[in-house]
């Protein structure tokens, strides 16, 4: 979604070498065009096995495909109350946020990448179902053993909590991240 004119004055933009890379610039102003990613989050709800409960999705490219419930960040919004929000919208929890489970950059969709934010989540209220149409099911996959995923980076984070179960059946907690 490249511009044409600068925002900032009106004038034509061109395309000029910038740290590397090309980028849109004003030659009146000095405004430059940056393509920059959108901020996901997504919340890790896990259960007395270390179970995480998982969505598959309805629509798009990835129906079908199955995914730890997420969403964006709106503008004006906090990190952790958009990762509450999107929850309870797409499962019906309310859920208490724990601490970042992960951080990881997404580059699956060259259209539309993302910093994804994973955080541990505690149900506060409510049964999990699908509820806003995003999601056909709602299931408890074991981190070790995930179904079809429809985003890489989950395989990372399930990865990373399959690599930190310890022998007990409370849910994992990763310390450092």
């Amino acid at each position: 979604m490249s511009a044409t004119f600068c925002p900032d004055c009106g004038n034509r933009l061109v395309e000029a070498e910038r740290a590397g890379k090309t980028r849109k610039t004003c030659g009146e102003c000095a405004f430059v065009e940056y393509r920059n990613p959108a901020v996901g989050v997504a919340v890790v709800l896990r259960d007395e096995a270390g179970r995480v409960l998982m969505g598959r999705r309805a629509t798009g490219i990835y129906a079908g495909l199955w995914c730890i419930p997420c969403g964006y960040v709106e503008w004006d919004e906090d990190v952790r109350d958009a990762a509450v929000r999107e929850f309870e919208e797409e499962t019906g929890v309310r859920v208490e946020l724990g601490g970042v489970v992960a951080v990881h950059s997404n580059f699956h969709n060259r259209d539309k990448q993302t910093v994804g934010i994973w955080f541990e989540g505690i149900t506060r209220d409510g049964e999990p179902h699908p509820i806003d149409g995003e999601f056909t099911e709602l299931d408890w996959f074991g981190p070790e053993t995930p179904p079809e995923l429809a985003f890489p980076t989950d395989g990372l984070v399930l990865g990373e909590l399959a690599g930190s179960r310890d022998q007990s059946t409370a849910p994992a907690r990763l310390s450092g991240q």
